[in-house]
């Protein structure tokens, strides 16, 4: 995988952004790095990590989403959440989890 080097004032932007209530998976989506990378960045810079919060208003946003096909992690991304943050509320809302495996997302394979 390729390796993507942020400059410093990208790097700020990303603080700035999260600060702003961002979440790991958008600021990564945003900057082509991993959300690892992300919170790598914020840790360095001295910034509190949130947990991956999600909205129980959109669980049956999130539901339908998933039920479509989409993986948890585009899920999140569509509802602004992360995908453990996402597979917790599901789980706790009675939603069948799939097993993993590699399986091609319905988003990737539509493009």
């Amino acid at each position: 995988m390729a390796q993507t080097l942020l400059r410093a004032e990208q790097v700020d932007e990303l603080v700035a952004r999260y600060r702003d209530g961002a979440t790991l998976v958008e600021l990564a989506s945003l900057f082509s790095i991993h959300r690892r990378t992300v919170a790598e960045h914020l840790t360095r810079r001295k910034v509190p990590i949130r947990r991956g919060r999600f909205d129980p208003c959109r669980i049956h946003e999130a539901a339908d989403l998933y039920d479509s096909g989409l993986t948890l992690v585009e899920v999140g991304l569509k509802v602004g959440a992360g995908p453990q943050a996402v597979r917790r509320a599901l789980a706790e809302h009675g939603v069948p989890i799939r097993g993993g495996g590699g399986r091609r997302s319905r988003m990737a394979t539509a493009s």
